[in-house]
């Protein structure tokens, strides 16, 4: 099994420059439609991004036994949300790929008569379960070392005689707070955010591939609409911030 899940790691970072490259032509169709292009270029650029999909679906032949690993591993964090999270997300991508593998087989003919269309839908429901697990597990860090952040300012700064920021949501806090009060705390809040998201690159990076990717099922599957162009835009997006975490691994998020 780990030798399998070493090998099959060779084949992620061809699928990275793959899916770049297939979200490429989806954003440079849409220009070209846009754009009145000739219906032969467009013709061309559709046939490309249908081949590079079809590529990376070989690419991904087995995946599950990698996804069912991260889950085996997944399930012995301490934490407990993460280790929820982060093991229904993975089990949900070894169905997602489980999906992609038969959808492989019917497009290649190898299972001619699969209905593709049902089996693409509930390929990319499995994928938007363990996109909308993974900005959960984004959110729940984030608000971690935002809480951490706040502790050490507050342990550093000279105790006040006014009331803090995080006086204006205790029980006992008047109901009607006034205007600059609230507009106090926002900017504090906003300010802790910011300041945590750039000492933090690999979970801003992982919170904004995870946010781009949520939007193509969600447009696959009808939710949300968003159109090919923002798709391939917020494609190309993930692709690359997924190809930068591969260059250089510390920025990649873990567990």
């Amino acid at each position: 099994m780990d030798s399998w899940v070493r090998f099959n790691a060779q084949s992620q970072a061809k699928d990275r420059v793959f899916r770049a490259a297939q979200y490429a032509c989806t954003l440079l169709g849409y220009t070209l439609q846009k754009g009145g292009a000739a219906a032969e270029l467009r013709r061309t650029v559709s046939q490309l991004e249908a081949h590079m999909s079809l590529t990376r679906k070989l690419l991904r032949l087995g995946n599950s036994v990698e996804a069912l690993e991260a889950a085996k591993r997944a399930i012995h964090l301490s934490d407990s949300v993460l280790r929820l999270c982060l093991t229904i997300s993975h089990l949900n991508r070894a169905m997602y790929f489980a999906c992609d593998n038969v959808l492989w087989a019917g497009k290649t003919g190898l299972l001619s008569r699969l209905d593709q269309h049902k089996w693409s839908q509930r390929s990319f429901r499995f994928y938007l379960f363990a996109l909308i697990l993974n900005l959960t597990r984004d959110v729940y860090e984030l608000r971690l070392l935002m809480e951490r952040e706040a502790r050490y300012h507050a342990a550093k700064s000279p105790p006040s005689l006014n009331p803090s920021a995080d006086d204006l949501t205790s029980p006992s806090s008047p109901a009607t707070v006034a205007l600059p009060d609230i507009s106090t705390w926002l900017r504090r809040r906003l300010h802790l955010l910011v300041t945590v998201l750039y000492n933090n690159p690999p979970l801003f990076l992982d919170l904004l591939k995870n946010s781009c990717d949520v939007f193509i099922p969600l447009d696959r599957l009808g939710i949300y609409p968003t159109g090919s162009g923002f798709v391939g835009a917020c494609g190309l997006a993930s692709s690359v911030l997924s190809i930068l975490t591969m260059i250089h691994p510390w920025l990649k998020l873990k567990p």
